[in-house]
């Protein structure tokens, strides 16, 4: 592997990424908590909202080859292709075993594509539609209701 190539490969990271990074904090403004690479969970799923067992995965496109073929970073390198077919592969293979063991945990699964974050009100109603309402969401509506107004008042002179 050339220096440049292996200089590439160790600059990779596996968690904190961008996306990752976007999807957390989106969450977190919307009043979702949650817990990060939960260890006893199968595949270390990178977002856990344990009281929705619900578990949110952001997959790098390339890494976990995005189906979609407009998706531009799902792309197979040119030199190696054979290698990086296998790689890429396995770990799709890997993501579909840990996501089908999840389920059968009762868990549901969102899988969120790198490409996926850039569009920050598409990724906002796709989280909101999967998690529902969030604890601060539904507290506000509460409040909001226990403050209308009563009806009609009497006005005296």
């Amino acid at each position: 592997m050339p220096p440049s190539r292996r200089r590439n490969m160790k600059a990779v990271k596996g968690k904190d990424t961008a996306p990752e990074l976007t999807v957390r904090r989106l969450l977190y403004a919307l009043g979702y908590r949650h817990r990060l690479h939960v260890r006893g969970l199968p595949g270390r799923p990178d977002i856990v909202l344990a009281g929705r067992r619900a578990v949110i995965e952001i997959r790098g496109c390339f890494w976990h080859r995005h189906p979609d073929p407009n998706c531009r970073n799902a792309v197979l390198p040119a030199t190696r292709r054979e290698w990086w077919a296998q790689k890429l592969d396995a770990n799709v293979a890997r993501d579909a075993r840990n996501q089908k063991v999840l389920e059968a945990m009762g868990w549901k699964v969102l899988v969120i594509w790198e490409c996926e974050t850039r569009d920050v009100a598409m990724l906002t109603l796709q989280l909101t539609q999967f998690l529902g309402p969030s604890k601060a969401a539904q507290e506000e509506n509460e409040s909001r209701s226990a403050q209308a107004p009563l009806g009609h008042t009497l006005l005296h002179d």
